[in-house]
């Protein structure tokens, strides 16, 4: 039986995108595109054989040079398509330039549909059913305090994905979710960097600058990798739910996927919401602001009346 074509973006040297494509190269039954926005950090890939492509998902033009790649390379059709590519953020929502959050919003949510758009027409194509598989996270369904800009941008993919399945549904092309927990990989060291700023520190004209010590070590999210699950043990997880005759709609993996899926759907809102201010140590904000003093915290960051 002829190998499945399948496309992965953001598979860039010690991320997600490289270790599921390692997994799939390995599986053996998938002919795999890794993409990257910067074809030399598929160096990692390209040691098994795995087949590159350069492709900036925040780019139409490389978008649409890369659809015709594939499409000259696959005979006019792809079988599945990841959309990987994308980007952590750490920072109080007050604190955070409208700008920078446009930029997030571009790459974890603009990005992923506008390629879907374009290479839809080669999934439809496909002879065996086509496959979108969207990268989103369990923060689209529980995020924790100062987390919540780059929750925001999953809750939005993962409307997204939930309409594209129903809509594309009569087209017989099949949509997965990856609710994926924490996995090791780069992006704690790339937190906000693909959206254009370096990891953030709390500012010093923050409601927040007295708990700065705690807030810029939780903003690197090396807090939470403690807990993360090998990315290859990750990958060989999503390998086998997506490679199934009838994959799931989700598939959840990772660290804390199990008790996110069991609080969310069996506890009480207020111990959700508890877990999550736990996860940020929110009491230590708390005690930090009320030991600085509250008035003082808003009149440095605002001024006096």
């Amino acid at each position: 039986m002829a190998k499945l074509s399948i496309l992965i973006t953001g598979c860039s040297d010690g991320g997600l995108g490289s270790a599921l494509a390692l997994a799939l190269h390995a599986h053996g039954g998938y002919r795999v595109f890794a993409t990257a926005r910067n074809p030399s950090k598929l160096k990692d890939v390209k040691a098994v054989g795995i087949e590159t492509l350069s492709l900036d998902v925040l780019s139409d033009e490389s978008i649409e040079k890369s659809v015709a790649e594939v499409r000259g390379l696959s005979g006019g059709s792809l079988d599945v398509l990841v959309n990987n590519a994308g980007s952590g953020y750490s920072g109080a929502l007050i604190d955070t330039p409208v700008a920078e959050a446009r930029k997030l919003f571009d790459l974890n949510v603009w990005a992923n549909l506008a390629t879907v758009q374009a290479f839809l027409p080669l999934l439809l194509k496909s002879s065996r059913g086509g496959m979108i598989v969207n990268h989103t996270s369990l923060a689209s369904l529980a995020t924790p305090p100062f987390l919540g800009l780059y929750g925001a941008s999953k809750v939005a993919m993962a409307k997204l994905t939930a309409n594209l399945r129903t809509e594309l549904s009569p087209f017989g092309v099949k949509v997965v979710e990856l609710k994926s927990g924490n996995v090791t990989s780069n992006i704690s060291a790339n937190l906000g960097t693909n959206a254009g700023t370096p990891s953030p520190q709390v500012p010093k004209k923050s409601l927040y600058y007295a708990a700065r010590d705690w807030l810029n070590e939780f903003y690197t999210g090396k807090p939470l990798d403690g807990q993360a699950i090998p990315s290859d043990v990750w990958a060989k997880k999503v390998v086998a739910a997506i490679s199934k005759r009838s994959p799931p709609e989700e598939v959840w993996a990772g660290a804390f996927a199990t008790t996110v899926w069991f609080a969310i759907n069996y506890f009480p809102k207020s111990i959700v919401d508890k877990m999550l201010r736990d996860a940020a140590k929110f009491d230590v904000v708390e005690k930090n602001i009320r030991e600085y003093g509250k008035e003082k915290a808003i009149a440095d960051a605002y001024g006096k009346e």
